[in-house]
């Protein structure tokens, strides 16, 4: 069994040191690796960046992040991921990563992604140029992913957003902003790649269970949703009282 902890959402500002990690202190004897779906920061400022390297540095267990809107905000993507990276988190995008995991390798690719929306009501790459261009992004990110998640060489494989592949995870959230939570195509790209679960966040008003189209598990890990540190969800035999 390998048991995934996984939280998005945090938003943590200056004022915020030290507020997850006492819920963090014995995050191993719950999981085996903890994955951070995105808006790990307020605004994306350097000096959020380090309160949350310090919250979530020497936890005992791999921590694998990808960044969301929130972490863009102050365009500062670059001196974010060093601040990261320093403290042990490896930070994703169109890229993955094969831990191994109780004799088992699993596999993490990620991406932020994109909205667009979803079947019936999206976005098409059409008329100005700015609309494609808002399409043609979501294409291309959507392109990395599945690209990461076919390159990965694992026994279980998982792919972590901070937009959503589906818009089941987005019921509670008014139907106008779906196409700005999410987009169809990082679900196809799940659906392509043999993924066995699914992670994002974005969602505050969302639920936390769904599927893809294809069938695939996905959990909407934002912090406002699952309203704990953490939740923990399970892969191979599902047993142990995971979801």
């Amino acid at each position: 069994m390998i048991r995934i902890a996984a939280v998005g959402d945090v938003h943590l500002g200056e004022d915020a040191r030290g507020r997850l990690r006492p819920a963090l202190r014995r995050l191993p004897e719950h999981a085996d690796v903890l994955l951070l779906a995105g808006d790990l920061t307020r605004h994306g400022t350097v000096q959020e960046a380090k309160v949350v390297a310090d919250e979530f540095r020497d936890l005992g267990v791999p921590v694998v992040a990808v960044l969301g809107n929130h972490d863009h905000h102050a365009e500062a993507v670059p001196e974010l991921t060093e601040v990261l990276t320093e403290a042990g988190v490896q930070v994703l995008e169109g890229d993955g990563v094969v831990l191994s995991v109780g004799g088992a390798r699993l596999g993490v690719a990620g991406v932020k992604g994109f909205g667009g929306g979803f079947a019936g009501r999206c976005a098409s790459a059409f008329g100005e140029r700015e609309m494609k261009d808002f399409v043609g992004h979501t294409v291309d990110v959507a392109a990395k992913l599945r690209s990461a998640l076919d390159s990965l060489d694992c026994d279980e494989r998982v792919a972590l957003t901070h937009y959503s592949p589906t818009p089941e995870t987005l019921r509670g959230e008014p139907p106008e902003i779906h196409p700005f939570l999410g987009a169809y195509q990082l679900g196809e790209a799940v659906d392509a790649t043999g993924t066995d679960l699914a992670l994002h966040g974005h969602a505050h008003l969302g639920c936390e269970h769904g599927v893809t189209p294809g069938g695939v598990r996905v959990r909407n890990v934002a912090q406002p949703v699952i309203r704990s540190a953490f939740a923990v969800y399970c892969l191979r035999d599902g047993a142990g009282g995971c979801d």
